[in-house]
């Protein structure tokens, strides 16, 4: 078998400083992934308009998003073997050029199937730029400028999916959805133009696509692709109670066991799980778990809550998200110089005590919270997100050898893509059933014969009689309204519960940062494990 790191660009020297050759590189790089996760969510606030025009129904048209998510997370760990295969260059090129593609098609879509399709292979070729952005910036950079690269790169992965729904939500209403898509068009051509410049050609390795560890290839495709749907659609399918989840879940498992087989004979597995042994890299592959749950559930709790207690739009709930991103942009000056000098410890346990508390901060919600009550709480969240993610996102290159970066990168954005999934499919569950819980309790505690109950249905029923001068229907009106009213402080209780476990599970992995490793520059890359 040919040697694994033959395709990998040859790094820098480490003293010095990278040439303008090396910064476009990282440009493409940067783009790639930028525009990869801004996919991921462009479509969520437009998807009413897209379910109009195709005749989905609401469920049918979560396919949209599951699509792309299923098909990404395969590809992701996938990336540094089709590297070493193509070459860089040419499997970056042919990958832009697939998403082209894809995206017209999605755009020209008139129909469910051809939309899930097209997304599905979105999510194919998106799923590849994620992971090899990183590996660009770790093989380009020298160790004094890799800061700066990392920190471009976590900015990137932490706005796209914030941005995502703001632009698509403004394009479906001023533009039209189709520009979702074809938006990807000019980006994707100044990707390959970028690409041209900035990376050396390089000779595919035929040999290493015919010696592959196809037994760790069929496991991923069927293995995280069935695992994909079952955390994305479970709760919407009342999970074990639908065959497709249950068929789904086995199907799962036979998956993870062929990438179990493939570990234990494969020469060269697909996903390098041996790189877990080590507890600095393990360390972080738990923590961007958990991150990535944190992420990916308050982008999904605060949109609801203000939907459904305070009435917001997708327009005005994306401007409350939006307000995590503004500290990005005030700390990303300094943060390549604190990588390069605070202990990685220090600026992962800051970034995590900060994000819990950024949710504790919303644990005492009511039925009167608006955006602005939000306010704190998604500024401080931002600035975790930051001192959180930039650390990891090096720290995880630091633990392994230069040769494995590409498997590492794989594996770091992979598992905070799943922990993001898991996590959502917990939080779905959790909602569902603790705002049962408290509407029952609160129907028993407001009964017609205690006191407030009547106090409030009283109330209600005066200002209907006095507007409709029906006496039967006030009383049926004020009964539906005080229903309302139990409902929606159900679901603020739930809601405010459902933020402090997630700042519970992000203060359990403060331990696991004691186990990070701060690189020191100059130093032999090899040095990093």
């Amino acid at each position: 078998m040919a040697e694994p790191t033959a395709t990998v660009p040859p790094a820098p020297p480490h003293e010095g400083r990278a040439s303008v050759t090396d910064w476009i590189a990282v440009a493409a790089g940067a783009l790639g992934a930028l525009m990869a996760t801004l996919d991921i969510s462009i479509t969520n606030s437009a998807l009413p308009q897209i379910q109009g025009e195709i005749g989905a129904t609401g469920t049918e048209g979560t396919w949209i998003s599951t699509g792309y998510l299923m098909s990404e997370i395969v590809m992701i760990p996938l990336g540094a073997w089709l590297t070493r295969v193509f070459g860089l260059r040419n499997f970056l090129l042919v990958n832009s050029a697939l998403f082209i593609a894809f995206s017209m098609m999605c755009g020209w879509s008139h129909s469910l199937a051809m939309m899930v399709v097209g997304r599905i292979g979105q999510g194919f070729t998106g799923g590849a730029l994620i992971p090899t952005a990183q590996t660009i910036i770790r093989t380009r950079l020298p160790l004094s400028q890799l800061p700066v690269g990392m920190t471009l790169f976590g900015l990137i992965v932490l706005l796209g999916p914030l941005f995502g729904p703001v632009l698509g939500g403004w394009l479906a209403e001023n533009v039209s959805w189709s520009w979702c898509f074809f938006l990807n068009l000019p980006v994707c051509l100044l990707l390959m133009a970028l690409l041209v410049f900035g990376l050396p050609s390089d000779r595919p390795q035929w040999s290493t696509f015919f010696n592959a560890d196809w037994l760790g290839i069929a496991g991923l495709a069927i293995g995280l692709s069935s695992l994909t749907v079952v955390l994305e659609e479970g709760q919407r399918e009342r999970w074990f109670e639908s065959q497709m989840i249950v068929t789904l879940s086995y199907v799962s498992l036979a998956g993870m066991i062929l990438i179990a087989l493939s570990q234990r004979f494969a020469k060269r597995p697909i996903m390098r799980l041996s790189l877990m042994r080590n507890p600095r890299y393990a360390s972080v592959i738990v923590i961007v778990s958990a991150v990535g749950a944190g992420l990916y559930g308050v982008s999904y709790l605060l949109p609801q809550f203000l939907a459904i207690v305070a009435g917001y739009n997708a327009e005005q709930a994306g401007s409350i998200m939006l307000l995590s991103g503004l500290p990005a942009f005030l700390v990303m000056p300094i943060l390549p110089r604190l990588l390069g000098k605070v202990d990685f410890r220090i600026l992962v346990i800051s970034g995590l005590l900060l994000f819990c508390l950024s949710c504790m901060l919303d644990i005492d919600l009511t039925a009167q919270s608006v955006g602005h009550d939000f306010v704190w709480s998604q500024l401080i969240r931002g600035v975790a997100q930051m001192l959180a993610m930039m650390p990891l996102n090096q720290a995880s290159m630091a633990a392994v050898a230069r040769e494995d970066s590409g498997d590492a990168a794989g594996l770091y954005n992979m598992a905070r893509n799943l922990g993001g999934s898991i996590g959502l499919a917990i939080i779905g569950t959790v909602i569902d059933r603790r705002t049962t819980f408290h509407t029952a309790a609160l129907r028993e505690s407001i009964t017609a014969n205690a006191s407030i109950g009547q106090e409030r249905l009283s109330a209600y029923a005066a200002n209907w009689f006095a507007q409709t001068g029906d006496l039967a229907y006030s009383k049926m009106r004020a009964l539906g309204q005080l229903a309302q009213q139990i409902q929606i402080q159900a679901v603020v209780m739930t809601y405010s519960e459902t933020f402090y476990l997630l700042g519970l599970a992000l203060l359990a992995c403060v331990p696991l940062a004691l186990l990070l490793k701060t690189p020191r520059t100059p130093q032999p890359m090899s040095s990093g494990h």
